[in-house]
């Protein structure tokens, strides 16, 4: 899946937005499936609407700068439905902070808990968001109402992709920090 996928994705779900909308929105509800810089989105943006994919409609404003809202094209919408009908690739695991735990002997164990850390609590974090978005989705409603919403559905079902995302690595994360802080002496003690 292309970053235009995703923007194109994203205007389906919200309707007219513009760039700096859609940056926010890829910080807040896209987060559970990708990520982007503001800079990429706005290149992909342009991009899309050289294509016919978008089209953009001037909003004057007194207060600031002029704004574009940005809405989804039937070529946007036929884009979609093209790329509903594609293989998807696997998902792929690139993390560092992996590759630091991979070689915990030959580098500072102190120094990979505290990045662990910081990881833990930033899956708190968005845990909490997406938890906060999750109640708004289902505004009491039970899951067979949530998901008889064609509205709703598509954007809830990846908001649990990324409550279940967050969850695991909060679990990870409590389960590497008690493994790591293990001193290394007493494990030559225990051992003798």
């Amino acid at each position: 899946m292309a970053l235009r996928h995703a923007l194109l994705a994203a205007l389906l779900t919200v309707g007219e937005a513009s760039g700096y909308d859609l940056a926010k929105e890829f910080d807040a509800a896209r987060a559970t499936f990708w990520t982007a810089s503001p800079q990429q989105i706005y290149r992909e943006l342009e991009g899309m609407e050289g294509a016919g994919l978008v089209s953009a409609r001037v909003v004057r404003q007194s207060a600031r700068p002029d704004k574009r809202m940005l809405s989804l094209t039937a070529a946007g919408r036929t884009e979609l439905d093209a790329n509903s009908r594609s293989v998807a690739k696997p998902t792929a695991v690139r993390d560092e902070m992996l590759v630091m735990v991979q070689s915990v002997s030959a580098g500072d164990r102190h120094a990979i808990c505290a990045t662990i850390g910081d990881r833990l609590a930033a899956s708190r974090r968005k845990l909490a968001h997406y938890e906060r978005v999750e109640h708004a989705y289902r505004a009491g409603r039970d899951d067979a109402a949530v998901y008889a919403d064609t509205q709703v559905v598509g954007p809830y079902l990846t908001l649990l992709r990324g409550l279940a995302f967050e969850r695991e690595n909060i679990a990870w994360c409590e389960t590497a920090l008690t493994a790591l802080s293990v001193d290394d002496d007493s494990e030559g003690e225990s051992g003798a």
